[in-house]
């Protein structure tokens, strides 16, 4: 049988009013007697009851985290610093995988309210009425990470990407490439239009004519990485620089390139999107956005515990800084 509070109480000759004090750290309980219902509690294996502190405190100790795949090495970085910081703050995570799919999105906010956590941490990719509409009506603080809602009411913490973006395009311009091309994510999300939009900036700089064959939707995958630049391989006017939009599928590029021969960075430089682990274990090893993953995971959850504990919070759009660092696959 489960051991309860009452058996604690019992045991150590006490109120069970003081076993709670004790269980909840409150200072007014004499030393001698939070050590004799400590030695009681570790004794008897008795475990606090979550539900009924929750009940009685009015809050569940829970966030819920709603990734897109969390087999994705960016989102579990992101989950990293949302868990480190939870743990500082005594959060625990519903961690769930919405497939980055609108219906199951919404399904599992529903899901989360239900379960009462005390607020949610959302990453996807296409803000939608819909999506404002469940975030605003919640009885709980929303924070969205790696995520940009193009109302701005949600609170939010990203990078810059249209600039991110453009550095990126200018980078691989002043290197003498002439019209890189652009692989991009779905072209559903803000996120995507805003590098795109950075993309184009860097080139209407210049005297260049954007080639829109050098324009190729992605998903974010190695493998359609793979398949984008065996398109662009196969046209007549090949582009020496290509501008991707993660470093999962730039990794795609740099192989799909060097399975048809091709060497990188002499033949095609490849400029990446994320600063993921993964930019340091291909060769060669690739240049990329330095996207602080960890940090945007870590300072969501820190707003959100600001929000959750009624803290004032001066800053409702976070933008942390991103950075180039240059590798091998460009010159």
């Amino acid at each position: 049988m489960n051991v309860t509070i009452y058996d604690v109480a019992r045991e150590a000759n006490v109120s069970m009013a003081t076993v709670s004090r004790v269980v909840n750290g409150n200072p007014n309980v004499k030393p001698v007697t939070r050590k004799k219902v400590l030695a009681t509690i570790e004794q008897l294996g008795y475990r606090p009851n979550a539900v009924a502190r929750g009940l009685a405190s009015k809050k569940t100790t829970t966030v819920g985290a709603i990734i897109p795949d969390i087999s994705s090495i960016f989102f579990a970085e992101l989950a990293r610093g949302i868990e480190d910081i939870a743990t500082m703050y005594k959060y625990n995570i519903i961690l769930t995988n919405s497939d980055q799919n609108k219906d199951k999105e919404l399904q599992l906010i529903n899901t989360m309210l239900e379960k009462q956590v005390d607020g949610i941490l959302f990453m996807g990719g296409n803000i939608t009425n819909e999506h404002i509409e469940q975030f605003s009506s919640a009885s709980v603080p929303v924070v969205l990470a790696a995520t940009y809602d193009g109302s701005e009411t949600i609170s939010s913490v990203n990078i810059d990407y249209e600039e991110a973006a453009y550095e990126a395009t200018k980078f691989l311009l002043d290197q003498g490439n002439h019209n890189p091309a652009f692989i991009s994510g779905q072209d559903d999300t803000v996120i995507n239009e805003l590098k795109f939009k950075g993309y184009k900036r860097a080139l209407d700089e210049t005297p260049t004519i954007i080639n829109e064959n050098y324009i190729i939707k992605g998903d974010y995958t190695y493998d359609s990485g793979m398949n984008a630049v065996s398109q662009l391989l196969s046209m007549d006017e090949k582009p020496t620089a290509v501008f991707v939009a993660s470093d999962e599928m730039a990794l795609g590029v740099i192989h799909g390139a060097q399975d048809n021969g091709y060497k990188v960075p002499d033949d095609l430089e490849v400029f990446g999107f994320d600063n993921t682990r993964l930019a340091t274990m291909v060769r060669p090893t690739l240049s990329t956005i330095v996207q602080p993953m960890y940090d945007i995971g870590a300072v969501a959850m820190r707003l959100l515990t600001k929000y959750m504990n009624k803290e004032e919070v001066t800053e409702k759009k976070v933008v942390l800084p991103h950075r180039i660092v240059e590798r091998n696959s460009t010159k």
